[in-house]
């Protein structure tokens, strides 16, 4: 039964491909990467590319941008344990490719991400032969397991999660998955409850090592800016961070409410989209709301406009909101800010990192849709870096109290920062178990 699954699903995503090419032609008309490289998705690579291949490539496949900032920690620690890897590194979406871009050094080579069909799938590792795969967190396809398999390739899942709602529904397609999740050669999970999950899936979990976010670094002078402009501002700045669709609505919705019922409290809101394409829409919002709106984009390096007329800040009519529309500058946005709403959590989407937050020393306030990182979203509650809300409402309420006492503030910014210390780790013990692995697949 699983391998006429395997065939069906494999005739089916073969069949599939000219509706792949139509949607990236249409997602291209917003972000034009999108349109670029697209045979690179069919196993079709310049000379260029794969120039020099041999069988010494490093694979790291990050999807999107979230996932290529950790391969970015985790290819830190493999390129100070083995200085001469080559990295092959594959993407999914536009976000992530671009962030890639930043990681390659000379002789490392990117391209996107294989359909996965057999036939591109062999394609991609005739063309490149790595030596070993290292699919981040939740990155598992059932042809692309099987044909490493087939080309000897070991695989591993690092930094692995599973939510008990991606469990139910990979588990709905048992006879493709679990032949996948076992074919994978060790799975390093980010938590025990990760790890149960996986191995229900037929996972071989070999370790549970944490979460590879802890050990990133924020950038220095990111951080350094971000505090001196908040030294410079009048009033405590609130940030919803990493923002999903429908959660600005609902924060416009919340905090209209509360600037009505408490018209005297003054405060600044920053907006963070997640995804950079949805600023525009964002932006649309708040004016048809009648609110003004000052984009990053517009403060270069003095930071927002703070000189506003004090009968102007913040009523529940007139407003000047900051809208961060810039990629890579959330360590800034952190370091600005007095609080963070975590995006994702307030719709359910699962929420978003709150890891990096923490490390910047932004308090955060949850709302009730964690499931995709819900043993550190837990584990950030109970440390006192972050407090869990019921809904938006209550989130707004929380943050502006936060932020009403200068001591709490402080109180909950030092508890927030050691939180993201006393957590690292992950990375060593993944280089770690990279490098074993590799070794025993060469005798």
């Amino acid at each position: 039964m699983p391998r006429i699954s395997l065939w069906v699903y494999g005739v089916f995503m073969r069949l599939a491909k000219p509706l792949l090419r139509r949607k990236l032609n249409q997602r291209a008309l917003a972000e034009s990467l999108y349109g670029q490289f697209i045979d690179e998705r069919f196993g079709q690579y310049n000379h260029g590319a794969i120039h020099g291949a041999s069988q010494d490539w490093i694979w790291i496949h990050a999807v999107s941008l979230g996932e290529t900032r950790t391969a970015a920690v985790l290819l830190h620690g493999l390129r100070q344990a083995m200085p001469s890897m080559k990295l092959l590194l594959t993407n999914g979406t536009a976000t992530g490719r671009a962030e890639g871009l930043k990681l390659l050094q000379e002789g490392d080579v990117q391209v996107w991400q294989p359909w996965d069909s057999p036939d591109v799938i062999d394609l991609f590792f005739r063309a490149f032969k790595p030596k070993i795969g290292l699919l981040l967190e939740t990155e598992v396809w059932p042809q692309l397991i099987e044909r490493a398999q087939f080309h000897g390739v070991p695989m591993m899942l690092v930094n692995a999660r599973m939510s008990q709602k991606s469990m139910r529904k990979a588990q709905r397609w048992t006879s493709l998955m679990t032949p996948a999740f076992a074919g994978i050669s060790a799975v390093f999970a980010q938590t025990h409850d990760d790890a149960v999950r996986l191995t229900q899936l037929g996972a071989n979990v070999k370790g549970v090592f944490g979460n590879l976010k802890f050990d990133a670094k924020p950038d220095d002078a990111q951080i350094a800016l971000g505090q001196s402009w908040r030294m410079k501002t009048n009033l405590p700045v609130l940030m919803l961070a990493s923002s999903r669709e429908g959660e600005e609505s609902l924060w416009l919705a919340a905090w209209q409410k509360f600037a009505t019922k408490y018209p005297n409290i003054c405060v600044h809101w920053l907006i963070v989209p997640r995804h950079p394409q949805r600023v525009e829409e964002v932006e649309s919002l708040l004016q048809s709301s009648g609110l003004k709106v000052s984009r990053r984009s517009t403060w270069g390096q003095d930071g927002p406009s703070l000189a506003l007329d004090s009968k102007e800040v913040f009523s529940s009519k007139a407003s000047v909101i900051f809208l961060g529309d810039s990629l890579g500058e959330m360590a800034l946005y952190y370091s600005l800010s007095d609080v963070a709403l975590l995006g994702g959590s307030f719709e359910k989407l699962g929420g978003q990192n709150l890891i990096e937050a923490a490390a910047c020393a932004c308090p955060i306030v949850m709302g009730p849709h964690t499931f995709n990182f819900s043993e550190a979203s837990h584990a950030a509650e109970d440390a006192g870096a972050a407090q869990r809300a019921s809904d938006m409402e209550e989130a707004v309420h929380i943050a502006v109290e936060t932020v009403q006492s200068r001591q709490l503030q402080a109180q909950k910014s030092k508890h927030a920062a050691q939180f993201a210390r006393q957590h690292g780790g992950a990375t060593q013990l993944t280089v770690m178990a990279v490098s074993e692995l590799l070794r025993a697949n060469q005798n």
